[in-house]
């Protein structure tokens, strides 16, 4: 084992932040964008925008257009939803790894248990959604019929009666055999994979399949633990200790340890550490993977987060759709805004700093929302709720 690079938690931060392609220069176009991502989560909740959209966002600035991203998704099919996330089509062979081993979850044995039994339950009604999708598709999960044999029943708003046509569907997308191909409001349409994607292409090896993930994930996270980068949508990639030995005795994975953190076995990006340091102002989706790992965000900016969608409204401590706000290598604060299409103002419920805010942070933040508004089309923002005292002229100027 190669001696460990020293770090300080500022060096360690600032290459998670280049990583995340969160400094300059930004992403030359989406398609760049996602591959140096690897995914980008979808989520439809839209208090501002979609987070997919948001995400784009904040790498892309201002030159980052929703129908674009559909362009890419749906004509060019340069990119392509699995797993509830935006994917590079470029990379389908290390995701078919995937496809190919479920409904083999791992770590949740049960699960996979059941869904293989409830494939097996209903294997005519899998038949028939192929053969119509085959012989009518694209179709929506309202045009096929419910020809269940047996309901899913795991305890779970997934149970409720016409879900198990989604159900199904969802199961033929994680196997490889049905893909979405366009979107009819929030309804998916779906396809067979097979008319969409190049499901034809050479399969590559396990080998191949964890060097490519192992180092196009840290790549992307700038500095990591393992744990954080040798997962594939459904666990562990299999073979990812062999391929962790080989890119560090290569140089492309750099043992590091981070000052101040005893606890974990980090991981820098050889690529990350000889970039220069170019930083930017930005507010983040909550589903952001440069927060996306609490403990993570928690160790290095800091910053604790949690996600308060489905908390109680009385029970929130920051707010319903909470953007942090990322200010060089800092997170400084967040806020909790809501987006009124009707009268295009985009409102502020709260906003919050981080202790020792300065009102320079004030300026920056006040910036990052003045950015966010205009390219939703805002005309104005609205401070409804409290500001913090030494932001109070920025944000209001």
């Amino acid at each position: 084992m190669p001696s460990l690079l020293e770090l300080t938690n500022r060096q360690a931060r600032r290459l998670c932040v280049i990583g995340q392609r969160l400094s300059s220069p930004r992403p030359a176009s989406i398609g760049h964008a996602v591959h140096d991502l690897g995914m980008v989560q979808l989520d439809p909740t839209s208090a501002v925008a979609r987070t997919e959209h948001l995400v784009l966002f904040s790498r892309m600035g201002s030159t980052f257009r929703v129908a674009e991203l559909e362009r890419l998704l749906w004509d060019e099919r340069s990119l392509f939803e699995y797993w509830v996330h935006i994917v590079p089509t470029a990379d389908l062979p290390i995701h078919r790894a995937t496809m190919r081993r479920y409904p083999g979850w791992r770590g949740d044995e049960a699960r996979s248990t059941y869904t293989k039994r409830w494939l097996e339950a209903n294997a005519s009604f899998r038949r028939y959604v192929l053969r119509e999708l085959k012989r009518r598709g694209p179709l929506r999960a309202r045009d096929l019929e419910d020809r269940t044999a047996e309901g899913w029943q795991t305890g779970g708003w997934n149970d409720e009666r016409g879900r198990s046509v989604t159900m199904m569907l969802d199961i033929l997308w994680f196997k490889g055999e049905v893909m979405i191909v366009g979107r009819d409001g929030q309804q998916r349409i779906w396809d067979l994979a097979e008319r969409s994607l190049p499901m034809d292409e050479p399969k590559w090896s396990q080998a191949k399949i964890s060097r490519a993930l192992l180092e196009r994930q840290l790549r992307a996270r700038g500095v990591a633990t393992p744990l954080q980068f040798i997962r594939a949508f459904d666990g562990r990639t299999p073979g990812w200790e062999r391929a962790l030995r080989d890119l560090v005795r290569e140089g492309v994975a750099v043992p590091v340890r981070i000052d101040g953190i005893a606890k974990g076995e980090w991981y820098a990006h050889a690529e990350a550490l000889e970039q220069a340091w170019r930083p930017r102002t930005v507010l983040l989706s909550p589903f952001d993977d440069l927060v996306s790992d609490r403990d993570h965000t928690d160790a290095l900016f800091d910053f604790f987060f949690r996600l308060e969608i489905y908390v109680p409204k009385a029970k929130r401590q920051w707010g319903y759709f909470v953007l942090p706000i990322l200010h060089r290598d800092r997170l400084i604060g967040r806020v909790d805004p809501k987006f009124d299409r009707r009268t295009s103002v985009l409102h502020m419920n709260a906003v919050h700093a981080q202790e020792g805010g300065t009102a320079a942070d004030g300026v920056a933040a006040a910036k990052a929302i003045r950015e966010l508004a205009a390219w939703l089309g805002a005309v104005d923002v609205a401070y409804d709720g409290p500001v913090p005292a030494p932001w109070r002229r920025a944000l209001r100027a």
